[in-house]
């Protein structure tokens, strides 16, 4: 069985050679689940994510003769796995690898809500930021440049009223657009102090093949040196890679 329907199956993610898999991420209380609503219809069942109680929804649309399996992550501040939420939304991007990830956010308070996205794009180069609520955000004065924005992260940004079905069509364009590789992203990159660069540039070349093939290797490096034990663990699980010790001797980059 090829990896990517071995790790999609382990998520309940059915394999379907005509259907692409995005992932709709964001922060709790952004219209998320408005916006899932929307783009599936009737056409969704929920469910638990597998060894968790975290309710776990998909649906399927369709768009320019192709099919989509939308799956709504848990609404979560971050990807560092403190809660179950966050587990769940971190190793869904990581191992089952959506075609593209869709981060929505809230345009009344967007700067907070760009942490999360910033956080999956160091996961994920296939990226399309959705600033919702920019109904609400314009009757509050608020004016979102999504060029602008766009050209600064790095990614596709269109702006939603989920409600109202304002911009679902161009969510939907822009969907298409980056899993069919109309759309080439580069996303905006966070650099950290020298010595943190040192060590990641260090730690990427010792980080197998067979893993750096399915997981950002810089971002795996920076959980390295965060010491983030779960990411770890489970890419032992998932990659039959060897035990945590064996881990962090070999990927070792400075004295503790």
């Amino acid at each position: 069985m090829p990896l990517a329907t071995e790790l999609r199956e382990r998520f309940n993610i059915h394999p379907d050679p005509d259907a692409a898999v995005i992932a709709l991420a964001g922060n709790p209380n952004t219209g998320k689940s408005t916006i899932f609503n929307a783009l599936t219809g009737l056409k969704q069942h929920t469910g638990n994510w597998p060894g968790k109680t975290v309710l776990q929804a998909q649906g399927t649309f369709h768009f320019g003769g192709k099919k989509y399996i939308l799956v709504d992550l848990p609404g979560t501040y971050s990807l560092l796995a403190n809660s179950a939420e966050e587990m769940v939304a971190r190793n869904f991007l990581c191992f089952a690898r959506p075609d593209a990830t869709v981060v929505v956010t809230d345009a009344t308070c967007l700067e907070r809500n760009l942490n999360l996205a910033l956080q999956v794009m160091e996961i994920t180069s296939k990226v399309i930021v959705c600033v919702n609520f920019i109904d609400e955000a314009r009757r509050k004065n608020i004016f979102i440049d999504v060029d602008c924005l766009a050209r600064e992260l790095g990614v596709p940004v269109v702006a939603t009223a989920a409600r109202s079905g304002l911009g679902l069509t161009e969510l939907k364009t822009g969907i298409d657009a980056v899993v069919r590789g109309q759309i080439v992203t580069s996303p905006r990159r966070l650099i950290y102090d020298p010595d943190i660069e040192e060590a990641v540039a260090r730690l990427e070349d010792k980080i197998p093949g067979e893993i750096k093939e399915w997981i950002n290797a810089r971002w795996l490096a920076l959980r390295i040196i965060d010491h983030d034990r779960s990411t770890l663990d489970n890419i032992r699980q998932y990659f039959k890679v060897p035990e945590w010790g064996v881990l962090r001797e070999r990927y070792k980059y400075c004295p503790t």
